[in-house]
């Protein structure tokens, strides 16, 4: 069995930058400015966090091509860093690195923000660090006070908008759990579709059952429609749910049945003869990997 590679060295090492030749020239930093800013505002506050990933030029000994961190490359430039942490790539694939990289969802970056206050740093540090204004900080520290634990457990890996989070704390607790679960069921985390799965709640599961649900350009009724219309969608939902481990058995069984009838060379040869289109059917179903 082939052993798998590592892309990297075990350890970082700290470079030159002079040393080093990025892949692509920034041309456009303007287009990313925002990006860009937090970047320089991070280094400025706290230092290089993630390393530049670097390969060695094979006819110029100790140079180095720079693949991943051009941004912070520029940043370092900028702020009259010579030097840089890196750790070395140990292929050239020209494949970018950011793809392989998972952005922090908000409820990961809520609990970051929480944690190092908690350990002493200030909201302004942090606010400096990430490059943005301090009450965004605050609601950042606050985005889960009032979402229960359960709902922000099947959330907290997913890149859910802090406004879809604030959305759930219309609803009761129990509900927030319904709608975490139906958002990862569908695979989408918008704001628009979190929108609706609280409008279409119906008012007992609301926080404050009092307040009139409103919605520009939805009237009272077109809520109520849509109450409607949600409860029957979740009832299906359910009912799929709770059948599908049984329905999923049955389509096994009889995908394993299926192929043990084509290892009998007599079946094949009567249905080829008599039944062609639902011995293509069978071939079709037997190949099939999963059901």
């Amino acid at each position: 069995m082939n052993e798998m590679k590592i892309g990297f060295e075990m350890r970082k090492i700290r470079l030159a930058l002079e040393d080093i030749s990025p892949m692509r020239q920034i041309k456009d930093l303007h287009k990313g400015i925002m990006r860009y800013k937090k970047i320089l505002a991070s280094i400025k506050e706290v230092g290089l966090v993630e390393p530049l990933v670097v390969y060695p030029q094979k006819d110029a000994p100790g140079k180095y091509l720079l693949k991943n961190g051009h941004l912070r490359y520029v940043a370092l430039k900028e702020l009259g860093q010579t030097t840089a942490d890196c750790i070395i790539a140990t292929d050239d694939e020209c494949y970018t690195y950011n793809a392989r990289i998972s952005r922090l969802p908000p409820i990961q970056e809520h609990r970051m923000i929480v944690k190092a206050v908690n350990d002493g740093v200030s909201m302004e540090r942090v606010a400096a660090a990430l490059n943005m204004p301090v009450h965004v900080v605050n609601a950042s520290m606050n985005l889960l006070k009032g979402i229960h634990d359960q709902a922000a457990d099947l959330l907290k890996d997913k890149n859910i908008s802090p406004p879809a989070i604030r959305l759930l704390k219309k609803v009761n607790g129990m509900r927030q759990i319904e709608i975490a679960e139906m958002m990862v069921t569908h695979n989408n985390f918008f704001t628009g579709y979190a929108e609706a799965l609280v409008l279409g709640t119906s008012k007992d599961q609301m926080v404050n059952p009092d307040v009139p649900k409103k919605k520009k350009g939805l009237s009272a009724e077109d809520i109520a429609r849509m109450e409607s219309e949600m409860e029957s969608l979740e009832r299906d939902l359910k009912t799929v749910t709770d059948n599908y481990t049984e329905n999923m058995f049955t389509l096994q069984t009889a995908q394993t049945y299926i192929k043990n009838l084509l290892k009998n060379a007599k079946v094949i040869r009567y249905l080829n003869t008599n039944h062609a289109e639902i011995y293509s059917e069978f071939e079709t179903i037997a190949a099939t990997e999963s059901v």
